[in-house]
């Protein structure tokens, strides 16, 4: 029967070496491992001791001389094996490729991407449209928002600060009755909602 075969580990001697020295100067030991010579001779090797080899691939920059630009563009070829790429679908060709994007544009454009509309503003009680435009306030409004609107109009159109002007009592008027019919809804449609709280 035969003996189980070791599996080779990383740092084993390759079985190829020349049986040469070490190619650092000064160094006796067997060239058991090979390193590339350059990044421009990937195929022709030193041949240097583990200890020496260790040295040497720490030291090893192979983009050491390059610009950021040939750095760029030797990523991005080695990303696709240095083969040649096409945007998918077109297979080299450009004018049937060109179609197929206007195509898929027009199918995607079918669909509404984008930020989704925000939901229809609930429309405002039939009972308070009219004390709403008066005190010019959007539905939904707050109570707080109902007394500083209301305070705001009152002083502009107070008789005194206009001088005993009959129109602007008038406007005081209906400023005085809007703010009660909103103030008395929204006091009742806050109530239920504390007494669940």
């Amino acid at each position: 029967m035969n003996p189980p075969r070791r599996k080779p580990k990383a740092f084993d001697p390759d079985p190829d070496a020349p049986g040469q020295p070490c190619a650092a100067p000064g160094c006796c030991l067997a060239g058991e491992y090979k390193a590339p010579k350059s990044r421009d001779h990937l195929r022709e090797f030193y041949w240097f001791c583990l200890d020496h080899v260790r040295a040497y691939n720490a030291a090893w920059d192979f983009y050491k001389g390059m610009s950021p630009g040939e750095i760029e563009f030797l990523v991005r070829q080695d990303t696709s094996w240095q083969r040649p790429t096409w945007p998918l679908g077109r297979l080299g060709q450009t004018g049937s490729g060109a179609r197929l994007d206007e195509a898929l544009e027009a199918e995607l454009h079918a669909f509404a991407f984008g930020p989704r509309p925000a939901p229809p503003k609930p429309a405002a009680p039939p009972e308070l449209r009219d004390a709403l435009h008066v005190l010019n306030l959007a539905w939904p409004v707050s109570l707080d928002a109902v007394k500083t609107r209301y305070k705001e109009l009152a002083k502009r159109h107070h008789p005194d600060a206009n001088g005993g002007d009959k129109t602007s009592e008038e406007i005081l008027k209906s400023v005085n009755l809007a703010y009660a019919t909103l103030r008395g809804k929204l006091v009742a449609h806050m109530a239920p909602q504390a007494a669940a709280e």
